[in-house]
């Protein structure tokens, strides 16, 4: 059964990805999408990963391996950066914000 109509995410995928490790909305966003459109999957993402441990949690805290992707390592700074050009900045779309307070709330 799908969960995030928006990206074809179905449950068997999200709970694939809360058995790799991703134990919240966000993590399952990360490594989907799901939730990141318009954000009407995010209450069934949370509820079927439930409120239980994670069940890699604990494996990635001792050192091991989690199938979430790494992060990026950071950029080697410049010597020399140029100077940032001011303007405008453009306001988020309204559904962005409701998404990223429910994500909020869910982690």
């Amino acid at each position: 059964m799908y969960v995030c109509s928006c990206f074809g995410i179905t449950e068997k995928q999200v709970k694939e990805h809360a058995a790799a490790g991703a134990c919240t909305p966000r993590q399952i966003a990360s490594v989907s999408k799901a939730g990141t459109d318009c954000g009407s999957c995010v209450r069934r993402i949370q509820g079927l990963l439930g409120r239980g441990a994670c069940p890699r949690r604990e494996l990635v805290e001792q050192g091991g391996e989690s199938l979430l992707p790494a992060a990026a390592p950071a950029p080697a700074p410049a010597s020399v950066q140029p100077a940032a050009v001011p303007g405008p900045v453009p306001a988020p779309h309204p559904a962005a914000a409701a998404l990223g307070r429910a994500l909020d709330e869910a982690a």
